[in-house]
Formats: C-alpha cells, sequence, structure tokens
C-alpha cells in the first residue's frame, strides 16, 4: 500500500488498435551511425523486394566528397570489380565506389507481440508489425571481383593457343537414363540445402519506389498509423475476459505443452477451436454437429463475436431448414469420397442428402422408404442422411430434431429470403434429376404456424382426384367463355378490347384460381407449408414476413414501387405480353438490393391489377385454336393513356396487325 501511494497515476492514455496496414507495415533495423546523420538524409538509389521470403536489398548512395572517403581505395575496388573497360552491366559506373548495398535478414520469425506505436493526442495507436527485418551491408561485389580475376587468370593461360589447335577428333559419348526417383528420394531433395537455396533464387524480385521522410506520399501513408474512428467507438478487439487476459500475461510454458496427453485426430478442444479464424470455428462445429440453433452457436463462439460475420460465414456451409442451420452435404462428403456402405461417389450422396433436407422444409416428418425408392440409395445411406437431422418416431416416420425456431425467421427476413431463393434452385435440380411431380398440398389457415401433419398415400391419392376434378370443370368453363368471346368478336373483323371486371368478385375468384401464381412470393414455386422454415400461412396471407403493409393496398410502398416499374416498362415497350412483362420484372427484382419492399410477393393478379391501373388495356388477340402459347403469352397489354394529347390518334401494333386507338374502343 506505501508502495502504490509513493507512485500514483499520473495520467490515463486511451490505446487504440489500427489495422489498415497489419499485414504491410515492416520495421527496417539499419546499421549503427553517428547521431548527427540519418539515413533519410542518404539518398536511396533502388529499393527492392521479395514478398515470400520478406527478403529486401537497398542501394544508397555513399558521399565521395566526405574528407574521411579514401578516394584511391574507392578506384581501386571499382577497377577490381568491372574492369578497365566500363559498360552498362558495370557496377560502378563512374569508376568509382559510389554506393553501397544493404541485404536483409529476419531477426524472428513471430512478429505477433511486436507492433508499432505512434501518440497523437493524448490517444496511443498501436499498428501490428508483419516483419523485422535487419539491414547488413552486401558485399556481393567482392564476389564479382573474384569471378573477374578469375577469368583474367584462364584467359592469359590459354593465351592464342586455341587459334593452332587442329579440329578435334569425333568422340563417342555415352547416353544414360536416370532412374525414376522414388518418393523418399523426392522429399529429401526438396528438404536439401540445395534445393531451398534454388528455389529461393527464382522467386523474382519487386522494384520498389523510396519515399523519403518528409515525402507528401509519407505523410499520407503515416495517416495509417491511426485507428480510423477512434473516437467514441469501443475497440473491441483489445476487450478481453478475465481469463484470455491472464492467459496474455502468463502464457503456458512449452514443458506444460507437452505433459498434456494428446487428443485423437478428430477431437479438438474449445480452446484449440478459438485459436482458429472465425470461419474455421464454424465449419468445425457445424460438421460435428450437423444440426444448430443460431442462438447455440452465437453461445458456443462467444460473447464477443459479430453477428453479423457469423451470419456471413454460417451461409457458406450450412442452409436453413425450419429456422435452423443444418450443415452442407458437400462439408459431409467431399468431393473426392464415397459411401462406406455403398461405395457411391459423394456427388450422388451429396444430391440424395439435398432431397432429404428438401422435403424436411415441406413438412416435419419424412418416410424413410420414399427417400429411398426416389434416390435409389441404399437403406444404410438414407439412414445416415436421416440420422443427421432427424429423430425416428415409432409408426410415424422421422421428425426433424429440432422445434421450429420462428424467432431467427422473425429477426432475419433478408436471411430467409436468400435462402429460400437458394432452396429454389435446389428444387429445380431435383426435379429434373428425379423426374419429381409437384404436388398440391393444401395450404394451412392464416395465423397458423405450427408443423405439418403427416398425409397418408390414400389422402394423397383422393386430394388429387377431387383436384383434378376441379380443374376440368374449369378448363371446360374457360373454354365455353372463349368460344363465346370468338364469336362475338366476329361482328368487327378487327379486334376487341377485354375490359376485365373488378368489382365482381365471383369473375375475380374463377380467374384466379385458372391463373397460375408468379414465382416472385417467398411462398410460390416451392410448393411447400415451410419454405426455409417460414409457414406457408405467413408467407400467403395479407402481411409479409418483412414487415411490410399488404401489397394489395394502393397506398403501400409495394404498390408504388410495382406502379412505378410498370409505368416505366410500357414508356420503354408500348406492347407486352404478361409472359413477357413478368421475365422484366424478375430482371428488375434481380438487380434489387435485399430486404427490398418488392420482395415481399407480388402475385399474377396484382400485376395485372397494376398494368390496368397505370392507363394500359388487354388486347383480345384471335389466336388460333391449336396454338403452343401458353396463357401467359396470350395475354397482351398495350399503353393506352400515356398522358400526351395524341393519345386519342394513336394505333398499336402487334402480331403484325394494327389497333386503332380511340376510334376502335368498344
Amino acid at each position: 500500500m506505501a508502495n502504490e501511494e509513493d507512485d500514483p497515476v499520473i495520467q490515463e492514455i486511451d490505446v487504440y488498435l489500427a489495422k489498415s496496414l497489419a499485414e504491410k507495415l515492416y520495421l527496417f533495423q539499419y546499421p549503427v551511425r553517428p547521431a548527427s546523420m540519418t539515413y533519410d538524409d542518404i539518398p536511396h538509389l533502388s529499393a527492392k523486394i521479395k514478398p515470400k521470403q520478406q527478403k529486401v536489398e537497398l542501394e544508397m548512395a555513399i558521399d565521395t566528397l566526405n574528407p574521411n572517403y579514401c578516394r584511391s581505395k574507392g578506384e581501386q575496388i571499382a577497377l577490381n570489380v568491372d574492369g578497365a573497360c566500363a559498360d552498362e552491366t558495370s557496377t560502378y559506373s563512374s569508376k568509382l565506389m559510389d554506393k553501397q548495398t544493404f541485404c536483409s535478414s529476419q531477426t524472428t520469425s513471430n512478429t505477433s507481440r511486436y507492433a508499432a506505436a505512434l501518440y497523437r493526442q493524448g490517444e496511443l495507436h498501436l499498428t501490428p508489425l508483419h516483419g523485422i527485418l535487419q539491414l547488413r551491408p552486401s558485399f556481393s561485389y567482392l564476389d564479382k571481383a573474384d569471378a573477374k580475376h578469375r577469368e583474367r587468370e584462364a584467359a592469359n593461360e590459354a593465351g592464342d593457343s586455341s587459334q593452332d589447335e587442329a579440329e578435334e577428333d569425333v568422340k563417342q559419348i555415352t547416353v544414360r537414363f536416370s532412374r525414376p526417383e522414388s518418393e523418399q528420394a523426392r522429399q529429401r531433395r526438396v528438404q536439401s540445402y540445395e534445393f531451398l537455396q534454388k528455389k529461393h533464387a527464382e522467386e523474382p524480385w519487386v522494384h520498389l519506389h523510396y519515399y523519403g521522410l518528409r515525402d507528401s506520399r509519407s505523410e499520407h501513408e503515416r495517416q495509417y498509423l491511426l485507428c480510423p474512428g477512434s473516437s467514441g467507438v469501443e475497440n473491441t478487439e483489445l476487450v478481453k475476459s478475465p481469463s484470455e487476459y491472464l492467459m496474455m500475461l502468463m502464457p503456458p510454458s512449452q514443458e506444460e505443452e507437452k505433459d498434456k496427453p494428446v487428443a485423437p485426430s478428430n477431437v479438438l478442444s474449445m480452446a484449440q477451436l478459438r485459436t482458429l479464424p472465425l470461419a474455421d470455428q464454424i465449419k468445425i462445429l457445424m460438421k460435428n454437429v450437423k444440426v444448430m440453433p443460431f442462438a447455440n452457436l452465437m453461445s458456443l463462439l462467444g460473447p464477443s463475436i459479430d453477428s453479423v460475420a457469423v451470419l456471413r460465414g454460417i451461409q457458406k456451409v450450412a442452409m436453413l431448414v425450419q429456422g435452423n442451420w443444418v450443415v452442407k452435404s458437400d462439408i459431409l462428403y467431399p468431393k473426392d469420397s464415397s459411401s462406406p456402405h455403398s461405395g457411391v461417389p459423394a456427388e450422388v450422396l451429396c444430391r440424395g442428402r439435398d432431397f432429404v433436407m428438401w422435403k424436411f422444409t415441406q413438412s416435419r416428418w419424412v418416410v424413410r422408404k420414399e427417400v429411398a425408392t426416389v434416390t435409389k440409395l441404399c437403406a444404410e445411406d438414407v439412414k445416415d442422411f436421416l440420422e443427421h437431422m432427424a429423430v425416428v418416431r415409432i409408426n410415424k416416420g422421422w421428425e426433424f430434431v429440432l422445434p421450429y425456431d420462428g424467432e431467427f425467421i422473425r429477426k432475419h427476413p433478408d436471411v430467409v429470403q436468400r435462402q429460400h431463393m437458394l432452396w429454389t434452385g435446389i428444387q429445380a435440380k431435383l426435379e429434373k434429376v428425379y423426374n419429381l411431380v409437384k404436388e398440391s398440398m393444401p395450404k394451412k389457415p392464416d395465423g397458423q404456424s405450427g408443423p405439418a401433419r403427416l398425409v397418408s398415400g390414400d389422402q394423397r391419392v383422393q386430394v388429387a382426384k377431387t383436384k383434378a376434378q376441379q380443374n376440368h370443370v374449369l378448363l371446360e368453363r374457360e373454354l365455353q367463355r372463349r368460344k363465346e368471346q370468338i364469336q362475338a368478336s366476329s361482328v368487327l373483323p378487327g379486334v376487341r378490347i377485354k375490359e376485365e371486371p373488378v368489382s365482381e368478385e365471383g369473375e375475380e375468384e374463377e380467374e384466379q384460381e385458372v391463373e397460375e401464381p408468379m414465382d416472385t412470393s417467398p411462398g410460390g414455386g416451392l410448393n411447400s407449408r415451410l419454405a426455409n422454415g417460414l409457414p406457408a400461412g405467413r408467407a400467403a396471407g395479407g402481411d409479409s414476413f418483412n414487415g411490410h403493409p399488404p401489397p394489395g393496398c394502393a397506398s403501400s410502398p409495394v404498390a408504388r414501387e410495382l406502379r412505378a416499374f410498370v409505368e416505366a416498362t410500357f414508356q420503354r415497350q408500348f406492347v407486352l405480353t404478361l409472359s413477357e412483362l413478368k421475365r422484366l420484372f424478375n430482371l428488375h427484382l434481380a438487380s434489387l438490393p435485399p430486404g427490398h419492399t418488392l420482395f415481399s410477393g407480388i402475385s399474377d393478379r396484382m400485376l395485372q391489377d397494376t398494368v390496368l391501373a397505370a392507363g394500359c388495356k388487354q388486347i383480345l388477340v384471335p389466336f388460333p385454336p391449336q396454338t403452343a402459347a401458353s396463357p401467359d403469352e396470350q395475354k397482351v397489354f398495350a399503353l393506352w393513356e400515356s398522358g400526351d394529347m395524341s393519345d386519342q390518334d394513336c394505333c398499336v401494333s402487334y402480331g403484325g396487325m394494327w389497333y386503332l386507338k380511340g376510334t376502335v374502343q368498344s
């Protein structure tokens, strides 16, 4: 206590960690010079570096006018190195040793404990060093002088006798082929000193430009030694728990580490895991656990880890199923691996496991026989797939191992939307490979978010028969309606304008049953009750999961955005089919950032209503009865009211026919 009173705290200094130059900052240690002379005052003629070896060479000028410089010795060294005649390859072009080369060597291989500090305005900014290099004078010019001396001696001994010698006789040459190199011999050759020296010599030099201490470029680069946004922002890199801080102060000795028992190769402790990069931590955890909620993953990684970085990393190694993360198939089955049960290659295994994961996005229950029938894999492989993510229930099937995580779905709608798009692509591939037929599953009522019940095979057949009968009646009604329209239009050989009823609820419901929805809504296209963990009731209801108002409201942001897109599209192209308009709308969606209001789900009916409200009308084009055009291609819309004075005197062209506006609107 007495010592603490005698040594009070004078000042507290905030410490910041600057990482802008963390991978680029080197410390050069020059030889000792007099205090009156700094190396910045000496001209640096050239500089070059080998990045892989961290080797630097600097050429610095020598002051030949200094009274301490021996001019005769400098001339003698230049004469020994370059000889009497100077050319472009000469080391000393002035016939005087006027420069000196410094070559670097590493002082330590571990620079994690060293940093460069900059004190400014009561703040201490630290930048980790990437390397520490000591510069020492290089005497390679002496080797060059010795080589010149040996060449001159060899020339003097040979003289001019070579000119008088007769032509040499033809000699027999024996050709030998080297034996194939074994693996052990190759490893010894690769680890030899000669091979390493040759490999280091082959690395090319990268020439650098030297900037002095007072240069403007140096002043600019020196600003990177300051931590950006240091005022009022907590630096999480320096916030450590008491145990981590104690471990940094007193790291375990090497002897203690040697005494610890060696763990199996497939076991990794949490202490070892936290020394790895964040991406490797997430990959190892997901590979071992297989299925995990996001909250559990954050608790394992520690409270200091940023959740945004974890979300970015988890999407690279896992897929979202019912609000939980399931490890990707290619992580468990690498490219060159195969099944231990049947020897099936990894590509087939990944496809089968993706099918099981996709089935769990549709329902909480999966039947193993159904999976084996579709994937054509053996029972052991299918059982491995199911054991990764489900538990067996007697007389019911396999149930997904974790409950539905609605909290994650509610907090991260952008991630859910992105995962939904990925699952849509996977579903398309599975349907193509396994020849799957889209089943018409009954939708849940609004507000229901519980798991789907198990539907038996007889019930599915009955539902399919009922749906087929309903579709037959609807198709007959649609055919009769088109015949009546064609007969009515025969009075005027030109064209009729189809005015779709908006107020009649019965006809609206009939057309909605015939039309197919666009694949722009989160719940459409997958034919699912659960889309990436999102209940179908919420996806198809009035409220979108992104928190926007119902899309049908004319004053909602969704309606305004859709109206702006339709008006801009018809200003460029006056006549469009519904199929082409949907294609342009999908391209427009792909260019929008995640979380945009248009991602809340746009139906065909809403798109057509917006087109009609934007001053467009539907043209009834007389397609032949046996036409191959789809229903969306037969619906043609034209811009009728653009706000111009010539609206009543314009014509619209489609399919080689002209349609007069204003005079033939009936």
